[in-house]
């Protein structure tokens, strides 16, 4: 399994459970599996659960949003050496605040790297642990999320899992979002537009009802389905 992880995210370099290979790992992972939250909107429900996270990446060829991302990933680096603990973490809102515990999964990897595969368009490189101050993550000054060190288990992130799939209160339920990065920059599939940036320069191109989900499996190799 773990030779067919690697391939999915075209990784073919060293095993060993170090800091350039964790960097190395993280960049492939984001540059080939995408951040989406499709199932919510399919009405296919997420299990917190790591052989369906591996299923659904590996098998279906999807992505998955932060506790499946992350959850596989962990699985796998666990499987290269790497000593993995899984972080609770909490988002900011829209109204300024902060969502609850567990509103988000990030990885502490050997006890030094702050790992990420799971937060959209987020960093596509570890963060050492020394850069996370009084538990904020910042990238330029962003806040990104509030960060426990205190490693937790994975069926400690179900609750809020389901809660990101069917409460309306979850900005997960609300929208369809498909995004992925790439060697310079960005594409996302919103409910209403592609968009691209590449090398800083920012393209918006409007997408119909009709043309969703053609446009998501042009691009994004996933194919539609039904909601049951």
């Amino acid at each position: 399994m773990i030779d067919r992880y690697l391939q999915r995210i075209a990784y073919d370099g060293s095993r060993e459970p170090t800091a350039a290979t964790l960097r190395a790992l993280q960049v492939q992972h984001l540059l080939h599996v995408p951040f989406e939250n499709l199932d919510i909107h399919w009405k296919r429900r997420i299990v917190v659960d790591t052989e369906r996270f591996l299923h659904k990446i590996i098998d279906e060829r999807r992505g998955g949003f932060c506790y499946e991302l992350n959850g596989a990933f962990a699985w796998l680096l666990r499987g290269l050496g790497f000593e993995v603990k899984l972080l609770e973490a909490q988002a900011p809102t829209p109204d300024g605040g902060m969502g609850p515990p567990f509103d988000h999964m990030a990885l502490l990897v050997n006890d030094e790297w702050l790992a990420d595969v799971g937060f959209g368009d987020f960093s596509m490189y570890p963060i050492h642990v020394s850069e996370v101050r009084d538990g904020e993550v910042r990238l330029n000054g962003k806040l990104e999320y509030l960060l426990s060190l205190e490693p937790h288990e994975l069926h400690e992130f179900a609750a809020m899992c389901d809660y990101q799939q069917f409460d309306p209160g979850s900005s997960f339920t609300k929208k369809r979002v498909c995004t992925i990065a790439t060697p310079d920059g960005r594409i996302t599939l919103s409910d209403t537009k592609l968009i691209v940036t590449k090398n800083g320069v920012r393209t918006e191109t409007p997408v119909s009802a009709e043309e969703w989900n053609d446009v998501l499996l042009a691009t994004f190799g996933i194919t539609p389905v039904a909601a049951s």
